[in-house]
């Protein structure tokens, strides 16, 4: 669980490392695991806070989930990290959990919402 202390103008979200070349790989990873009672990927759902990738493909994934008492939160960020270390090229996964921001139906994708009928 991240406790980081944010100070004033700090994004809430950090970024991600869009510019790597693993990026767009960790992304479609993420995108094969889903939340077990929503039929969306949680990428498409906004539960991917940050994807950060360093130069040795150390690859850091901060996520949350659509509510703290999701009956899958134990096992979500294993089937993240799962997902993401088969990838080639990873040297090695840490996913951590979040609940700041709060996760917001305003985080889907547009894809998401169709999909759940919010369009």
């Amino acid at each position: 669980m991240t406790t980081e202390t944010l100070q004033e103008g700090d994004p809430l979200i950090a970024p991600s490392t869009t510019d790597h070349p693993l990026y767009d790989s960790v992304v479609e990873a993420c995108k094969t695991v889903y939340d077990p009672e929503i039929p969306v990927n949680i990428f498409d759902l906004g539960l991917i806070y940050t994807i950060a990738i360093d130069p040795e493909n150390a690859v850091r994934v901060v996520m949350t989930l659509t509510a703290p008492g999701c009956p899958v939160a134990g096992e979500m960020p294993g089937w993240v990290a799962d997902a993401v270390e088969a990838l080639p090229g990873v040297k090695q996964v840490d996913v951590e959990m979040t609940f700041q921001p709060q996760w917001g139906m305003d985080m889907m994708s547009d894809e998401a919402r169709l999909e759940l009928g919010f369009i």
